[in-house]
């Protein structure tokens, strides 16, 4: 697991997390840590006589806010317990999962509140239909023969049901939140660390957006500017990517990530923290029908809590909650996120509460044995828009970076992909409305995306975390919200930036400024 210490100010360049820093005081294994010097030519780092190319010290990533470490490992995707729906389209398969951060609740009321109140405030006076795209259908708690318009009324805005998960949300407006989040995240580790004023007069296409600062096309409020060593520069320059500042994009998980998660497959290895280049043991054979160490839906360790209820799901008809004096579950509808019993990643209601959306388009599970590392369909390969020079064209109306698919002309030569649009590889290759004869035999098409887990209203059959179903990515319902993830990049295993293993040795001589194994 990571190792925090209180944030140091010292570290300008490094690396923030909202109270924690991941600090580990070793560089990049392709800069020296004693000299600064190229491995490769020798020439000093970050000296303007020799032109100012700047190697930043780089401690790891920073964990972001409201996320967990998710580390990666193999773990049999699918069903792998009876199939009782006969669906027949989620065959077991052997996977890698890269590892990844993860929120550690379902994004809540309130934090979905925070979202269209800061869009009011930008963009509410000369576009306000953006507010209003993003707003939840309350209305998704109607029923025909069901008295729930105190739900409809109260459920979003009252303060009674501020932690519960927000719902009635689609997919695409899911996806809209976490580019929000992504922005306003980097834009207040840019004000933390002195880079940016604070501005809360931004409106229209004057906002901040990541991409847009990074190219260019947004400056903001500066503070103060990171000293630019360019001999030929203006003496300062604004944040890059090459500086570890900034974080990855928030997003909705994939669906291989999210079941990986969900399992917590690593609270079956019972060596996995005995020491700190710990290997455990491999134990992939030991399955789970449940996130929770147990394959009972209630707790059956000995104490006050013994027997009670882990998730938050629908027992029998017509039973939500048990009997009044004893309730199981003691959720009518949803729970606080921070409710029930967290599995091994310390993940919450990754079984019960709310079903969640994740990113992969779906299809019967019959070509995804193509990818047997971090499995996904629904790549759709996209590319700046560029002008005549190479610069990208002026960003949109609402400050975002404008981007295209990518052509099969200009990809003819390339190996790995043809085309930019892969959603339909290996279904004939043509509009899935067509393969699918959409609307006739089957509501498959290119805007099905697949929900996962087992809700409030759902039998336990889909509190399993193999289990899936599909929605258009445009509708929503009372009971599927949502959670981000985050890519990690550089070192897999959380405790800082090395990968591979390493070793003490007296024969190899290793050359300076690479890792040494201690």
């Amino acid at each position: 697991m990571m190792k925090n210490a209180p944030i140091m100010k010292k570290f300008l360049l490094g690396f923030y997390v909202f109270g924690t820093v991941s600090v580990i005081a070793i560089l990049s294994s392709c800069s020296s840590s004693n000299s600064g010097k190229s491995s490769a030519t020798g020439w000093q780092y970050n000296d303007p006589k020799n032109g100012g190319f700047e190697v930043k010290p780089y401690f790891g990533q920073a964990t972001g806010p409201g996320l967990v470490f998710i580390e990666g490992g193999r773990f049999t995707m699918g069903n792998v317990e009876q199939n009782v729906t006969y669906d027949n389209d989620n065959t077991p398969r052997t996977v890698t999962v890269s590892s990844f951060y993860m929120d550690q609740t379902e994004v809540s009321n309130v934090n979905y509140l925070e979202y269209l109140y800061w869009l009011q405030r930008t963009f509410g006076a000369d576009f306000p239909e953006v507010y209003r795209r993003a707003l939840p259908d309350t209305n998704c708690w109607r029923s025909d023969l069901a008295y729930n318009e105190p739900y409809v009324q109260y459920y979003l805005r009252h303060p009674a049901y501020r932690y519960y998960p927000v719902v009635g949300v689609s997919w695409v407006q899911a996806t809209e939140y976490c580019k929000w989040r992504t922005d306003r995240v980097n834009e207040n580790i840019l004000i933390t660390q002195g880079v940016l004023s604070k501005n809360p007069n931004q409106v229209n296409e004057d906002n901040y957006n990541t991409e847009a600062y990074l190219v260019g096309q947004y400056e903001g409020l500066v503070k103060r500017n990171l000293k630019d060593l360019n001999p030929n520069g203006t003496g300062t320059r604004k944040v890059r990517m090459e500086d570890g500042i900034l974080l990855p994009d928030y997003r909705l998980p994939t669906e291989a990530e999210w079941e990986y998660a969900a399992l917590g497959l690593i609270g079956n290895n019972p060596f996995a923290e005995t020491s700190n280049h710990s290997h455990g043991e491999e134990i992939v054979t030991d399955r789970k029908i449940y996130p929770w160490n147990s394959n009972s839906l209630r707790n059956g360790h000995h104490g006050s809590w013994q027997g009670e209820f882990l998730a938050n799901f629908k027992r029998d008809r017509g039973d939500y909650m048990g009997v009044a004096g004893g309730l199981n579950d003691n959720s009518d509808i949803t729970a606080p996120v921070l409710s029930n019993m967290p599995n091994d990643f310390g993940l919450y209601n990754m079984a019960g509460n709310v079903s969640e959306w994740v990113k992969d388009v779906y299809r019967p599970m019959t070509s995804y044995d193509e990818s047997d590392l971090d499995p996904y369909r629904g790549n759709v390969f996209k590319k700046k828009v560029t002008d005549k020079d190479g610069v990208p064209v002026d960003k949109d109306s609402l400050g975002r970076v404008v981007y295209t698919t990518v052509s099969a002309e200009e990809n003819s030569s390339r190996r790995n992909y043809k085309r930019g649009d892969v959603i339909n590889y290996l279904d004939g290759d043509s509009a899935s409305e067509v393969a699918y004869n959409y609307s006739v035999s089957t509501l498959i098409n290119d805007k099905a995306r697949v929900y996962k887990g087992g809700s409030w209203a759902d039998l336990a059959y889909y509190l399993s975390p193999g289990t899936r179903r599909f929605l258009d990515e445009d509708q929503s319902t009372c009971t599927i919200g949502f959670r981000c993830a985050m890519s990690r990049v550089g070192s897999a295993d959380g405790n800082g930036i090395k990968s591979g293993n390493y070793f003490k040795t007296n024969t190899t001589k290793r050359t300076p400024g690479y890792f040494n194994g201690q």
